[in-house]
C-alpha cells in the first residue's frame, strides 16, 4: 500500500515543494549523481531474475559497463512474457500492471512494483503543484483536491497514476473510478463535468483536443443552455450564477473558465502547443504539458513558467540516441545505435529517449520510439541549470514525400490548424496517384468548404513550416497535398463503429498518421455510400 504524505495534512508548504520539486534545482552533476545511484541499485535488484539475466551476461560494476554489454531492447524482447503477465521472470512480484496499446490493437503490458507506482504518483503531484503555480516554491493544492479528468481508468496506466496520486494525497477524482466502469469515454467525460458543476474543481487534466472541442461548443452554445431536471442542483445554479457575472462584467459570452475557475490546467496531446492560446481562452490558465509513457511514467516536466520541460531523475534511467543514429538504425535494423547522456546533449538537436527502469522493473535500455528536441541546456528563466526538452515526434509517425520532406504529425497539424478551417478531425497518409507519390489528407469539415482552395492553403502552410517541403516545390514543381473531404459524422461513425466491436480505448479514432488500408476503409465508408446514390 502507497503511504498516504501528512505534509500535505499538516500543510507545510515549504517541505512540500522541497519534496517533490526540488528536483528543478539540482545541478547537472547532482542530477546525474541521482540516476547512476539508482541504477546501480536496479542492476543489484533485477540481475538475478530471469529478464536480467536474459540481457545481462555478467553483472556491470558501473555505468560505462552496463551501457556497454546491455543490448537496446524494444517491447518485442519482453513481450513473450509480459503479455501472458508471467510473474516468474521478474525481480519484484508486482503491486499492479498497467497497458497500453500498440498500433496493431494488442496490448502492451507493463508490471509495476509498489516503489514504482509510488514514483510515477509522486512525479505526477510535482506536475500538479507546477500546474497550480506561478513562481518558484508556490504550493496550491491540498489534502482534499478536487481533480476532473478524462483518464481511462486502471489497468490504463493513467488511471494507475491517478490510483497512486490519490494514495498519496487525498484527492476527489471526478469521476471516480469505481462509478465510471461501466461507461464509455464520453460518457465518463459528461459524468465528470455534471459533478464537477455540482462540487467545483481545483485541477483539470485532460487531452487538449476534448478541451478545444468542449470550449468551441460551450462558446456556440453558451445562450441556448436548457436547465434540465439534473441540473436543478443548488451547486450548480449559484455556479452558473456566478459564471453569468463573470462573463457580463467582462461583456463576452459565457466560457467554461467562469465555471470552473481553474488552480491548474494539466493538458496532454499533441496539439496542445498548437491551441496553447485557444486553451488559455477557454479555460482560463496556461496549460501544463509533461511527457512521459504507458513504460515509464511521468518522464519530464515544465517548471512553474509552463514552457520547455525538465527531466525528473528519479523516474527512470535516461540515454539518448542522436537523430542521425536512430536513421541510420531505421535502414539497418542490426545496427546498434551509440547512446549519449544527458550531460552530452547538445542544444538544438533531436534525440530518442531510451530508458532503463528503477525500483525493480524489468525494462532495460529500452527505446521509447520517441523523438525529443533540446531547446536549451537551461532555462534562466526560472533559474534552473538542467536541459530543456519539448517532444517532437514519434520516430515511426513520418509522411516522406520524393525523398524531400519528411512530414511529421505536428507539422501537418499545425498547417491545418493555421489554415483557421473548422474542422472535426483529419487523417493523413503517403498514397500514390497516377504513379506519383502524395499525401492524402482525409478531413471532416464541420461547415462547407471548397477542398481545392483548402488543400491549396494547407500546401502554402507547410511551405512556410518546412524548409525542405520549399525545396520540393522550388526544384520539382511538387504540389504533394491532396485532399479527401468526408461526410459529417464520419469519425463519429467510425468510433461507434469501433465501439460496437469492442475496441479499446487507444484504437477508438484512427490514427492521424499512416492509417492502414482497412482503417481507412472503415473511415470513408459513409464518402462511399454517398457516392453510390
Amino acid at each position: 500500500m502507497i503511504a498516504n504524505d501528512r505534509l500535505f495534512q499538516r500543510g507545510d508548504k515549504s517541505k512540500i515543494w522541497q519534496k517533490y520539486c526540488g528536483f528543478l534545482d539540482l545541478s547537472l552533476a547532482e542530477h546525474m549523481e541521482i540516476q547512476e545511484q539508482l541504477l546501480m541499485e536496479q542492476i543489484d535488484i533485477v540481475y538475478d531474475s530471469l529478464l536480467g539475466r536474459k540481457l545481462m551476461p555478467h553483472k556491470p560494476g558501473n555505468v560505462s559497463e552496463f551501457r556497454q554489454i546491455v543490448p537496446l531492447t524494444t517491447y518485442q524482447d519482453y513481450e513473450p512474457y509480459l503479455t501472458n503477465r508471467d510473474e516468474s521472470v521478474l525481480a519484484v512480484k508486482p503491486y499492479c500492471w498497467a497497458c497500453t496499446s500498440g498500433k496493431s490493437g494488442v496490448r502492451k503490458w507493463v508490471p509495476y512494483t509498489e516503489r514504482g507506482a509510488e514514483a510515477i504518483g509522486k512525479c505526477g503531484i510535482a506536475a500538479m503543484i507546477l500546474a497550480c503555480a506561478n513562481k518558484k516554491g508556490e504550493v496550491n493544492i491540498s489534502s482534499g483536491l478536487r481533480a476532473l479528468h478524462n483518464m481511462p481508468p486502471p489497468p490504463y496506466v493513467s488511471g494507475v497514476l491517478l490510483e497512486a496520486i490519490s494514495q498519496i494525497i487525498d484527492v476527489r477524482l471526478m469521476p471516480p473510478f469505481d462509478k465510471g466502469e461501466n461507461e464509455d469515454f464520453a460518457e465518463r467525460i459528461q459524468t465528470g463535468f455534471r459533478l464537477a458543476l455540482q462540487n467545483g474543481v481545483d485541477v483539470l487534466s485532460s487531452l487538449s483536443s476534448v478541451l478545444i472541442k468542449m470550449g468551441e461548443r460551450f462558446a456556440e452554445g453558451s445562450a441556448k443552455i436548457k436547465f434540465s431536471p439534473r441540473m436543478m442542483h443548488p451547486g450548480i445554479l449559484w455556479r452558473f450564477l456566478l459564471a453569468r457575472l463573470r462573463a457580463t462584467k467582462e461583456s463576452r459570452k459565457l466560457l467554461p473558465k467562469d465555471l470552473f475557475p481553474l488552480k491548474g490546467l494539466l493538458a496532454f496531446g499533441m496539439d496542445t502547443d498548437i491551441y496553447r492560446d485557444q486553451l488559455v481562452y477557454y479555460w482560463g490558465k496556461v496549460p501544463l504539458v509533461t511527457y512521459g509513457a504507458a513504460e515509464s511514467g511521468t518522464i519530464a516536466t515544465p517548471a512553474w513558467n509552463k514552457k520547455a520541460m525538465t527531466f525528473m531523475p528519479t523516474s527512470s534511467f535516461r540515454e539518448f540516441i542522436p537523430e542521425e543514429e536512430v536513421m541510420k538504425s531505421k535502414a539497418d535494423p542490426r545496427y546498434q545505435p551509440p547512446t549519449v547522456l544527458l550531460d552530452e546533449l547538445e542544444a538544438g538537436k533531436c534525440y530518442e529517449v531510451v530508458l532503463t527502469h528503477f525500483y525493480g522493473m524489468p525494462f532495460l535500455r529500452y527505446r521509447m520510439g520517441d523523438l525529443i528536441r533540446i531547446v536549451a541546456l537551461e532555462d534562466p528563466e526560472t533559474g534552473v541549470k538542467l536541459p530543456q526538452m519539448v517532444f517532437e515526434r514519434r520516430v515511426d509517425d513520418i509522411i516522406d514525400i520524393a525523398g524531400f520532406p519528411r512530414l511529421d504529425e505536428k507539422t501537418i497539424w499545425q498547417a491545418i490548424a493555421n489554415t483557421g478551417v473548422k474542422y472535426e478531425d483529419w487523417c493523413a497518409r503517403k498514397e500514390f496517384q497516377e504513379g506519383k507519390p502524395v499525401m492524402r489528407l482525409y478531413l471532416e469539415l464541420r461547415e462547407e468548404g471548397d477542398p481545392n482552395q483548402i488543400a491549396n492553403s494547407i500546401h502554402q502552410e507547410l511551405v512556410k513550416l518546412n524548409a525542405d517541403y520549399q525545396d520540393m516545390e522550388n526544384m520539382l514543381g511538387i504540389r504533394p497535398v491532396v485532399l479527401t473531404l468526408l461526410p459529417r459524422g464520419s469519425f463519429q461513425n467510425y468510433y461507434e463503429m469501433k465501439k460496437r466491436e469492442g475496441a479499446n480505448l487507444a484504437h477508438l479514432k484512427p490514427p492521424h498518421m499512416n492509417a492502414s488500408d482497412q482503417v481507412i476503409a472503415e473511415l470513408t465508408i459513409l464518402l462511399r455510400k454517398d457516392s453510390c446514390r
